[in-house]
């Protein structure tokens, strides 16, 4: 074979040489001087063996322990037979109880005989020449011999080791003792299975040269094997670990996934029921419809009616206000209370917010205390949109109604409700303490949620027309108060608003753009506001000692006296002199009245036409 390795040993030479290696002679056959001497035959050319392969046989031979050896001529013809070169070692001296009485050497070792082959001609003597003592040190003794050539024992081994240190033949090594492999725990008990034995490739033993092992170990019980480093564990390795079951394989990953699946299971079902699902939420809605409303519904009556609807804001005399109004006509005159913008000194003061964001600044056209109304304008302002005025002398108590305003400053603003009463007298006002600034009201009653800053916002029917003016709330603590608090003890609504009636409005308004100055109805009388009895009492003297009955007045005209008690006005019951001012101003100068009144415990019936007073 020719696969890297060196063809010189792999192959048998063309003449055997183990057949050119001599038997050794028997044990008698030992030089004379009993040294124990082994003869080694002198080394040959190979049959054929060209003269180019020999030494030059003028080279001088080298001398051993001192003797020279012979020079072979060029030309002098091969030796018939093969000389043997015994090389002769003598045995060191035998200990005296050894030696036996004839003086002869005990327990003689035998003399081996080991051929020499190989060498060139030059080394080898002439057969016919004695043999040449050779001296190696004191007591060492070699004599060159020839002897004739023994013949092999056996045929020639092809796979001898070759001699003088040549490499032997290729052997493999030993096998790799790996150690066995650790077997994880099984999960699932499963029954052992007996683990099946590793062929083990068998070899032939490497063959053994004649007398010797070339280098090898010694041949022992079992034989080499192949080394394989990549295959499976050779003879004399623990067995390898037995394979899993695929039973049990087969339970641990269902266990596994039995396992995954219950975690991944859980998790889902803890995020649906805490979600509500895997996907995103989305609600039921009604699709986009019609967005209008019935035009006697609040939202029909609102949508007609905040673009007409102002906020005011007023800033005067140190304090600053918010109340509400709702254009008159499209010259931009707004009714609103008189509390409201009282405080106002200049048009700079004042400033209108429309339902659309748009702000211009107003000015006082005219005022009224006793009416608590005022009137403003606005200028420049383009796109105004009047509110229709009602009649109150319609409505009827629980008809619903619409309040429009900005309370605490909140614009546009809707509230709802009903009528809950007609013609209740109030009174608003009395903060200067003099009474100049009393308002005598005879009111609309709503259970519409009014608050401080509705104040001047309309009050409308269920046909969005102004039926009357938020002017003020019942207080908690039972006194009356004006659409900015009136009673510090209760700061908003309870169900208790008052309005002043369109129909006073409008009559005070039309005056007030008119004019400036609104008139008042009056009877010509003073009246006794200490009187504690049931009605309204004219006083025995008027205002700084004046005549309680005025002369040439409407009283003194229909025949009323000092002392009388007024209990009816148009058959309507008044029970103090508030009431009866409340009654008298609810109409206009020149209406004409019917008072019941009590003189002296009986009762008469007056008639008159109601005079006219300037208004502050």
């Amino acid at each position: 074979m020719n696969n890297g390795k060196p063809n010189w040993w792999s192959r048998p030479s063309s003449t055997p040489e183990a057949a050119r290696i001599p038997s050794p002679p028997p044990s008698g056959d030992v030089a004379a001087d009993g040294d124990g001497d082994f003869p080694l035959p002198a080394p040959q050319p190979a049959a054929g063996a060209e003269a180019s392969d020999m030494t030059d046989p003028t080279e001088p031979v080298e001398t051993v322990g001192g003797a020279a050896r012979h020079e072979a001529a060029a030309d002098e013809p091969a030796a018939p037979a093969e000389p043997t070169v015994l090389l002769t070692k003598s045995q060191p001296p035998a200990p005296a109880d050894r030696i036996p009485a004839d003086g002869s050497p005990a327990d003689e070792a035998p003399t081996a005989h080991l051929p020499v082959t190989g060498g060139h001609p030059a080394d080898v003597p002439p057969a016919d020449a004695p043999p040449a003592p050779v001296s190696e040190g004191p007591g060492v003794d070699t004599t060159l011999a020839a002897q004739p050539a023994p013949q092999p024992l056996h045929a020639p081994d092809e796979y001898r080791t070759p001699p003088y240190g040549e490499p032997g033949p290729w052997a493999p090594a030993p096998p790799v003792q790996r150690p066995p492999a650790p077997v994880p725990p099984q999960q699932a008990q499963v029954p052992p299975v007996p683990p099946h034995p590793q062929p083990h490739p068998q070899t032939q033993p490497l063959p053994r040269t004649h007398g010797q092992n070339g280098g090898l170990p010694p041949q022992t019980g079992a034989p080499w094997t192949q080394y394989d480093p990549w295959g499976a564990g050779g003879a004399g390795l623990p067995p390898a670990p037995a394979k899993k079951s695929r039973k049990g394989l087969a339970v641990a990953g269902a266990l596994v996934f039995a396992l995954v699946t219950g975690v991944i299971g859980g998790g889902i079902g803890a995020y649906v029921e805490r979600n509500g699902g895997l996907t995103t939420v989305e609600l039921p809605q009604a699709e986009s419809g019609d967005t209008d409303r019935a035009p006697d519904s609040v939202a029909g009556i609102a949508a007609g009616a905040l673009p007409g609807v102002v906020t005011l804001h007023v800033k005067g005399g140190g304090s600053s206000g918010t109340g509400t109004g709702f254009v008159l006509d499209a010259k931009g005159h707004i009714l609103t209370n008189n509390h409201v913008v009282d405080g106002a000194e200049s048009s700079e003061d004042i400033t209108v917010t429309f339902s659309s964001g748009e702000t211009a600044r107003a000015k006082v056209v005219g005022k009224d205390t006793g009416y608590d109304l005022a009137v403003v304008q606005v200028t420049g302002v383009s796109g105004l949109k009047p509110l229709p005025l009602g009649n109150s002398d319609n409505v009827r108590v629980g008809d619903p109604v619409v309040a429009i305003g900005a309370p605490f400053d909140l614009s546009n603003t809707v509230t709802s409700g009903i009528i809950s009463a007609k013609e209740r007298p109030i009174t608003a006002g009395g903060e200067k303490g003099d009474g100049s600034d009393i308002s005598y009201v005879d009111a609309l009653q709503t259970d519409a949620p009014i608050n401080p800053g509705n104040s001047g916002g309309p009050l409308l029917d269920s046909k969005g027309r102004v039926i009357g003016i938020n002017s003020a709330i019942r207080a908690a603590g039972g006194g009356s108060g004006d659409g900015e608090g009136g009673s510090a003890s209760q700061p908003g609504s309870i169900g208790l608003g008052f309005a002043i009636p369109i129909n006073q409005g409008k009559r005070v308004a039309e005056e007030l753009i008119n004019t400036g100055k609104a008139t008042h109805p009056v009877i010509g009388v003073s009246l006794d506001m200490q009187f504690n009895g049931d009605g309204a009492r004219v006083g025995e003297k008027g205002k700084d000692g004046t005549a309680s009955v005025t002369p040439g007045g409407p009283a003194a005209k229909a025949g009323l006296r000092p002392g009388d008690v007024i209990t009816k006005v148009d058959g309507q019951r008044v029970h103090n002199g508030e009431e009866l001012i409340v009654k008298i101003r609810a109409h206009r100068p020149g209406d004409r009245l019917e008072l019941t009144l009590t003189r002296d415990g009986k009762e008469l019936t007056k008639t008159l036409t109601l005079g006219s007073s300037q208004g502050t």
